[in-house]
């Protein structure tokens, strides 16, 4: 059982929602996906994400299906947990389901939940989305509380929804905030920025899906640039790095036979950050909004992929997954990765990702539906 740490329930009434096991859900163990958890006292309360979820649930409206696997502490893109076995790609099981919150996008793809929460400090909810060919939603940065959540950087971290399509995307966020709703847009009421250049090497094939999907649903699109994009990159690691030491630092000191390897290596490499580093990093940060808020003022949603290929294979190993999606969360913006068809992709899609200003959660959901239905997804 790889997709899911923990059964709740098999069948149900309404709809059924799956949940990352970092989110604390009263009674049960929260592992974070790594061995050194499992033997933690169960959580005696909810996390605040799931207030409006239980009072659903209680009106007879959903039932949760179970806990999710994710890698190891959320700290890792490809989804494979050395404890609990990795999820399984629908799609094919040679390729990396994509992570963190892998056992979250493999059970909507799956349809074993209609709707399932991930967290997404650099790309853990748009990445798996792309790779096991759902969608996605990296919410804006302080949107939904963190409480009741495990930490990899707070700063950076946000819960989101994945779904099979954009409508279950909608039903989500309508658990996690009561009142959320969608406004239906028209293409020709919104310009859309094409980001190109940005120093990462994208597969033509994944570049001609991106435009061939915008083409379609009948945007305006410009074609726009956005300097310091490798800078924010590498800006965003340091203050990943420098949390996520914060977050795990102990953790690994007391239990390090329990965790893996690659997550163990990455947190010791972390307590290498420095004072000055992470100082600079939050400078760079503010800056880096700053550039978006002008490139908003002009496009107001701007879109790249989410991958820079298409799925790669477990066999690969691998890394820089979230080239194109970290940046998002230096700058705090919401983003929304919806599968594309490829043309010669032997039948993988590719993953449009959407970005619009904070709080513009309700915009991206509106556009991404319009991708979908002029693509058929």
């Amino acid at each position: 059982m790889t997709t899911f740490l923990e059964r709740f329930a098999d069948s149900g009434n309404g709809i059924a929602v799956a949940i990352k096991d970092l989110i604390d859900v009263a009674g049960s163990v929260t592992t974070a996906g790594s061995r050194a958890l499992v033997d933690a006292p169960p959580a005696p309360a909810d996390a605040a994400c799931l207030a409006g979820i239980r009072r659903r649930e209680a009106a007879g409206e959903l039932w949760l299906v179970g806990k999710t696997n994710l890698h190891e502490l959320a700290y890792g893109t490809t989804g494979i947990n050395p404890w609990f076995g990795t999820p399984v790609n629908p799609l094919d099981a040679a390729l990396i389901p994509g992570g963190s919150s892998s056992g979250s996008a493999v059970a909507v793809a799956t349809g074993e939940a209609d709707v399932a929460l991930g967290s997404d400090t650099g790309g853990s909810v748009r990445i798996p989305a792309a790779c096991c060919g759902v969608a996605g939603l990296k919410t804006t940065w302080g949107r939904l509380p963190l409480s009741g959540v495990w930490p990899l950087a707070p700063s950076l971290d946000t819960i989101g929804p994945l779904a099979r399509d954009v409508a279950g995307l909608v039903t989500a966020m309508q658990l996690l905030e009561p009142g959320f709703t969608v406004r239906t847009s028209r293409p020709d009421e919104v310009a859309v920025g094409r980001l190109r250049g940005l120093g990462v090497d994208v597969d033509p094939v994944v570049d001609e899906a991106i435009d061939r999907a915008l083409a379609a649903a009948g945007f305006v699109v410009r074609d726009v640039s956005l300097e310091g994009w490798r800078d924010a990159y590498s800006a965003a690691d340091v203050i990943l790095s420098a949390e996520a030491w914060r977050a795990d630092g102990q953790l690994l000191a007391r239990r390090r036979d329990d965790i893996g390897d690659v997550t163990a290596n990455r947190i010791a490499a972390a307590a290498r950050v420095t004072v000055d580093d992470e100082y600079a990093a939050r400078q760079a940060q503010r800056d880096w909004q700053r550039r978006f808020e002008d490139l908003f003022v002009e496009t107001p949603v701007l879109a790249l992929p989410t991958l820079a290929t298409l799925p790669p294979t477990i066999a690969s190993e691998p890394v820089g997954l979230n080239r194109l999606t970290l940046p998002v969360n230096l700058a705090g913006l919401p983003g929304l990765s919806v599968p594309v068809p490829v043309t010669g992709g032997g039948g993988l899609p590719a993953s449009l990702q959407l970005v619009a200003p904070a709080y513009g959660d309700e915009l991206l959901l509106s556009i991404g539906a319009i991708v979908e239905a002029a693509t058929g997804g």
